[in-house]
């Protein structure tokens, strides 16, 4: 095992930096190279981090013996042939989500980590966050009973995307989380949304997960709302949960609400709905960065060789949703199924 797993990052733009950060606070990693074509952010970035290669050729970033592991923050369209070339050289490779843009290619970045034996671990970073980790302690004790439906809102002015509609960009954070609570993929998916700005790329969508258990999930991106709102509701048969991402302190609130039937009755003048309004509480939050959390995963895993929270096969059932999404989209809404992948490709926990 790997005492120190030397990383090189692609990509410092908008998110790159944070992970460079990030993996260079952990005590068993090294930053090592970082690559971008922008030389003024190279530039930038060796200031900030003396001593750390730069380069602006992702290939002489895979030559060498200088880098372990490949660390992809780069636009959607370069995920694919850039994970690729690094598994096949050899490298273990984190890729911000979404993992590609097809679910073809997410496909053979699978094939090819597991011929290589290499971790392939995809950046679905809320699912390391100590409040949805909190939550899906609450929702697998049984607290809240059956979950009914899950309402998610992602919500702000901006960032306007030029290669990917909301769906791709905002979506994955909420799908990614809603999977996770939930233990299962949707069966079936429909989407509407409308190119407010730049024709042919939607800026605000809302899309309806189907689950084979009969949950229900719903999902509104937007990059045109005035005001920024990351939060999520997930309504059980005994209780419900309200999730607050911008909350300092009280992300989570828990509350001691529900409707009953009537467990008989006569006629109909004797049916009546039972709504029970109980207390609220807010349980205890440990704060820590999420991301940091992540990338200590990664590192963690490349050592023991674990498979990953969020791997290639998660990575690979969140782009089929996001497909299904789109056909939707392009289709006025209509329902989609979302294919099963075979037994050898199943989602891993």
């Amino acid at each position: 095992m790997r005492d120190v797993v030397k990383v090189g990052v692609v990509g410092c733009g908008y998110w790159g930096p944070n992970l460079v950060r990030n993996f260079t606070s952990l005590a068993n990693a090294a930053v090592t190279t970082i690559c971008d074509v922008n030389q003024q952010r190279l530039q930038h970035l060796l200031r900030l981090y003396p001593g750390v290669a730069i380069t602006t050729r992702y290939e002489s970033m895979l030559e060498g013996n200088d880098v372990d592991a490949v660390i992809i923050a780069t636009p959607v369209s370069l995920h694919y042939p850039q994970a690729k070339a690094a598994l096949l050289a050899g490298r273990h490779v984190f890729i911000e989500k979404p993992m590609a843009a097809s679910s073809r290619e997410c496909r053979e970045l699978n094939r090819l980590a597991d011929e290589k034996g290499l971790i392939l671990m995809i950046g679905h970073t809320f699912l390391y966050s100590a409040a949805i980790r909190k939550i899906k302690a609450i929702v697998d004790s049984g607290d809240l009973g059956q979950i009914r439906y899950i309402c998610a809102r992602r919500l702000n002015l901006g960032l306007f995307q030029r290669d990917i509609n909301v769906v791709w960009d905002l979506a994955p954070h909420d799908l990614s989380i809603i999977s996770y609570l939930a233990g299962e993929s949707p069966a079936a998916v429909c989407c509407q949304g409308n190119s407010s700005v730049r024709q042919g790329i939607e800026d605000v969508a809302s899309t309806t997960l189907h689950f084979s258990s009969g949950m229900f999930a719903i999902i509104q991106s937007s990059w045109l709302d005035p005001k920024k709102v990351r939060e999520m509701t997930i309504v059980g048969r005994h209780r419900m949960v309200h999730y607050d991402d911008l909350e300092p302190l009280q992300k989570i609130k828990v509350y001691d609400h529900r409707v009953e039937t009537p467990p008989h009755y006569d006629t109909f003048a004797e049916f009546q709905y039972s709504y029970h309004y109980g207390d609220m509480y807010a349980p205890y939050i440990k704060q820590e960065e999420p991301l940091k959390v992540e990338c200590q995963h990664f590192v963690e895993c490349v050592q023991t060789g674990k498979y990953p929270l969020t791997g290639g096969r998660q990575g690979l059932e969140l782009v089929k949703i996001i497909e299904a999404a789109t056909q939707s989209l392009a289709n006025k809404g209509v329902l989609i199924d979302i294919a099963a992948e075979p037994e050898t490709a199943a989602l891993e926990t």
